[in-house]
């Protein structure tokens, strides 16, 4: 086992480079082995070992052992490394965007989707930051602090996720984003004062956006439309909308007209019982002015 220069160990173990396979994602086993009998034909028709094959471009045979059977997503520059090595001419390296999302959760990848193609999402947070407004740092307290504890791997696995589903914000034309968070929300040192401070800038800017509305729920109101948890409504172009009220059918996005009816129900009432989008930026730049 060798180590690179990032003290990366290089081999066998839970901290070798590359991520997990999610068992239970069919589609993304069927790719990670597609692109590992890839990865083999090419080291095989160069003429190589494994062992060879891995000491060349900086990792472990039991590591190229397992990208090869579909056991381990390999990084982009495992990838690249391969691709140089065997002259397979670029065809390797592309098959980093086949393993682009495929190294994602499930789940994660499929919101992702649905977000890429609404025209106007609004969400209700009442315990943290929605996913889509939140910093890096913010992301990776908040999975951190996950009990029993995410692997290294997995955490980062999530960050990365929730960071590229991001790319949002640079849609052109944009989709109209609403978003009312909880007072607490805000308040909540989450990874220490430094990192709600960068969080509460980040908000700050965003909500400059002309699509982006952000607004407070103040913890002093007497009514509230939202004590149920989190809910999200996401719009799309043809007319068509998926929602979820967290505690509601299951806890699972709904697309029945009826059920939709009340989570745009409980939305819309929560956005006019929070402050404006203008008491709510206002109001924010006044808790960063306190932290």
């Amino acid at each position: 086992m060798s180590v690179d220069g990032t003290g990366t160990e290089q081999g066998g173990g839970a901290d070798e480079p590359g991520w997990d396979v999610d068992p239970d994602d069919e589609s993304g086993v069927a790719v990670v082995a597609a692109v590992g009998r890839q990865i083999k034909a090419w080291r095989e028709a160069a003429g190589m070992r494994a062992a060879e094959f891995g000491a060349a471009i900086g990792y472990g045979e039991d590591l190229v052992y397992k990208v090869e059977g579909g056991r381990r997503i390999p990084r982009p520059e495992f990838l690249d490394g391969a691709d140089v090595l065997v002259g397979a001419g670029g065809k390797l390296a592309a098959m980093k965007r086949d393993l682009a999302e495929v190294r994602y959760p499930k789940k994660i990848r499929e919101l992702a989707k649905m977000e890429a193609q609404a025209v106007e999402l609004s969400a209700y947070g009442s315990h943290n930051l929605h996913g889509l407004l939140q910093t890096e740092e913010y992301a990776r307290a908040l999975f951190g602090m996950r009990r029993p504890a995410f692997s290294l791997d997995k955490l980062e696995s999530l960050v990365a996720a929730r960071m590229a589903r991001q790319s949002i914000f640079e849609r052109s034309p944009g989709p109209e984003l609403s978003f009312v968070q909880e007072e607490v929300t805000l308040r909540r040192h989450l990874g220490g004062r430094m990192v709600l401070r960068r969080q509460l800038e980040h908000l700050l800017e965003v909500g400059q956006l002309r699509n982006v509305e952000i607004q407070v729920m103040p913890t002093g109101r007497d009514d509230h439309a939202g004590m149920g948890g989190e809910m999200q409504v996401l719009k799309f172009r043809d007319g068509s909308a998926v929602g979820r009220s967290e505690g509601d059918f299951g806890s699972r996005p709904v697309s029945d007209p009826k059920h939709l009816r009340i989570v745009e129900l409980r939305c819309g009432i929560i956005r006019a019982q929070a402050l404006t989008p203008r008491e709510s930026l206002a109001f924010i730049e006044q808790l960063l002015g306190e932290t």
